[in-house]
């Protein structure tokens, strides 16, 4: 009999023991999780719509109360990203989430400080890294979709020029927001795409060094289409140069989200953040370490592309479909070194030829490539990042770290002078 109390008061005592530990950091009931999300601009930017929408759907479909799912807006990449993610964490918020790339160190340092809360961070470099257990980075292979897009350019391109197109023709432009890593590897990826059906294509990129600026994109897309471009795309966050597109007649592709231009609308690709969000959620809800570095995939369904705009060409959707089963199975590589040139190609060193770290074949195709993936504050390069899988060589984007490395502008794209708007 005493062994049998005793039996039961180890039960006891182990349950009670269990019970602490969930209420201490183990899981959690949905409708007990506050959760919020930082953005740097609101709803009219195509960027952080998609942010707050998913965020929206994610909450819900996990079952976490409206009160306890908090949206802050125009947040600057500055101190006050830090001042909101301290005050969410003094409320007992469980996770928050910051969007823009500026917000990093800011969320970071709000991370050593609350220990207990997690920090989330689109787009950053540091999280692998830094090794603070509760501050995690997220993105996708965002440039499969982008490639996706440029198919779908080419493809109108020929609809308009014909198989014939003359190299003026096939002149193609792109709004850029800065010439950081993250843009030259989507309008790179675009460009791939558009010569993988036109192979004369060139492209002038311009920034406007701003996420959101809309005159000025108005203004950058303006003057690409009088600089002879037949075809505008854009990474930058206004509804700007879809107008110009429109305004003008020129075919657009955009970024986020359809336009509403009927008559110029082709495709858009982006990021669908529902599934980090709900894997984030999750990892809350059960107690579990959110990932360090997360990237999402066109397997995930973290990348897509919308649906076909009035303007696209005729067979566009088939063609689609069919470049997507290649990604998805892995025989198409977006950066594939035999696919682009780098002789007079340009990125963070003074002679790129010449560069440590950095090999091409006689025809001036990539056979090494130094990246600076390990984010030290050095700006030294330290990773290989070509790789050889089935008989393919390629530039392993996004597969050593989640936020885009890819720096090079290659050869067929030039970078015109930013457009002053008074």
């Amino acid at each position: 009999m005493k062994k049998i109390l005793s039996l039961l008061l180890v039960v006891v005592m182990v349950l009670g023991c269990c019970a602490v530990l969930a209420s201490c950091g183990g899981s959690k009931d949905p409708s007990e999780v506050k959760a919020a999300l930082i953005a740097l601009h609101g709803t009219s930017s195509t960027y952080d719509k998609n942010f707050i929408e998913a965020f929206k759907t994610a909450c819900a479909n996990k079952g976490l109360k409206d009160d306890n799912c908090t949206i802050i807006t125009d947040i600057p990449e500055g101190t006050e990203c830090y001042d909101e993610a301290a005050n969410f964490a003094d409320e007992g918020y469980d996770v928050i989430f910051a969007d823009s790339f500026g917000h990093e160190s800011y969320m970071l340092k709000a991370a050593k400080e609350f220990p207990n809360v997690q920090f989330c961070h689109a787009t950053g470099t540091k999280a692998h890294t830094e090794n603070v257990a509760n501050f995690q980075n997220a993105f996708a292979s965002i440039y499969e979709g982008r490639y996706l897009a440029g198919v779908a350019a080419g493809l109108k391109l020929l609809e308009l020029y014909g198989d014939d197109i003359t190299d003026a023709e096939a002149k193609v432009g792109y709004v850029g927001a800065f010439p950081y890593a993250e843009v030259i590897s989507g309008y790179t990826s675009w460009f791939l795409g558009v010569r993988s059906v036109v192979p004369n294509a060139t492209m002038e990129v311009r920034y406007t060094n701003s996420w959101y600026d809309e005159p000025g994109e108005k203004a950058t897309a303006e003057a690409l289409i009088d600089a002879g471009c037949k075809l505008i795309s854009q990474h930058a966050d206004s509804m700007g140069a879809p107008t110009a597109c429109e305004n003008k007649g020129v075919p657009n592709v955009a970024y986020n989200g359809a336009t509403g231009k009927t008559e110029t609308f082709i495709i858009a690709s982006r990021i669908n953040w529902v599934p980090y969000f709900e894997y984030m959620l999750d990892c809350v809800i059960k107690g579990e370490d959110i990932k360090t570095d997360y990237t999402g995939s066109i397997d995930t369904e973290s990348v897509v592309i919308t649906e076909l705009g009035t303007a696209a060409a005729a067979g566009t959707q088939a063609k689609l479909d069919a470049v997507k089963a290649q990604l998805k199975d892995g025989s198409l590589k977006v950066f594939d070194c035999s696919k682009f040139t780098v002789k007079n190609a340009k990125a963070d060193t003074s002679d790129f030829s010449k560069a440590a770290g950095i090999t091409m074949d006689a025809d001036g195709h990539l056979t090494a490539y130094q990246a600076d993936v390990d984010d030290a504050g050095d700006f030294i390069p330290e990773t290989n990042v070509i790789k050889t899988e089935g008989g393919v060589t390629y530039f392993a984007e996004s597969e050593f770290r989640s936020a885009p490395y890819f720096d090079i502008i290659i050869d067929g794209i030039t970078i015109g002078a930013s457009v002053v708007v008074e």
